[in-house]
């Protein structure tokens, strides 16, 4: 049984999700670097998860650390879950959103940003829907 707030089907996924939105947040994919639609977004607001619209990131974290994915130093509180992802023969974090497990990317530490963190959250833009602030 699913310990997560929200769950569907793969079917109630896909009728909701575009089929790229589905590769990434459901099936783990990630977006082409240079790609992505919030890669150079300077608007404040809240970056909140595509499927299903928890808050996730401030603005305010964004950084540019030159990865091709959109980066941040810190997510909202409770608003992740991080996992231990071995795939592609490396150990990394990924990052899931907290409510319906969507796959966001995954989390870097030490890497030497001048953030508070010096954490890379390094997230699919396509996993992400921008919500300026008004």
């Amino acid at each position: 049984m699913s310990k997560l707030p929200i769950t569907k089907s793969s079917e109630e996924w896909k009728a909701i999700l575009s089929p790229e939105q589905y590769q990434i947040l459901r099936l783990k994919g990630t977006e082409r670097p240079g790609t992505g639609e919030y890669l150079k977004n300077k608007l404040n607001g809240i970056y909140n998860c595509a499927g299903c619209e928890n808050p996730l990131y401030k603005s305010s974290t964004k950084f540019d650390a030159h990865c091709g994915w959109p980066a941040f130093y810190e997510a909202l509180p409770g608003a992740l879950n991080y996992h231990t992802d071995e795939s592609f023969g490396m150990t990394r974090t990924e990052m899931t959103c907290a409510k319906c497990g969507g796959h966001i990317g995954h989390v870097f530490k030490g890497e030497g940003y001048d953030t508070p963190t010096d954490s890379r959250h390094c997230a699919n833009s396509i996993s992400l829907k921008f919500q300026e602030e008004k």
